[in-house]
């Protein structure tokens, strides 16, 4: 079952609970499927990696694990603050996301 987020690529996200709580950061990808985005410079996990051609040396290396959506808020272009997401259509009859606080269109 395919369901419509609030949250796309490229979107700046405030995370609103969990270890990051208060952090934002710019989402690099969405995992629609298990309902979670993977955010930049958020929720740093140590994988350890055997040596390879890309890592010769090996040893501990800092990745970033997926946050639940439900955890992260939409920046505000305008107020630069965490808002709620809305949908509407716009003068083309597009769908559009716009901010709930401010009413300003997420691009």
């Amino acid at each position: 079952m395919s369901v419509k987020l609030h949250i796309k690529k490229g979107d700046m996200v405030y995370v609103i609970a969990g270890d990051n709580k208060g952090q934002q950061g710019k989402v690099l990808q969405v995992l629609v499927e298990e309902e979670r985005a993977i955010v930049e410079g958020l929720n740093l996990v140590s994988k350890h990696t055997k040596p390879n051609s890309k890592n010769p040396q090996g040893g501990i290396v800092k990745k970033e694990a997926p946050i639940q959506i439900s955890n992260l808020q939409v920046v505000d272009p305008k107020t630069g603050k965490p808002t709620r997401i809305g949908r509407r259509k716009n003068d083309q009859g597009k769908s559009v996301r716009y901010s709930k606080k401010s009413g300003e269109e997420i691009k």
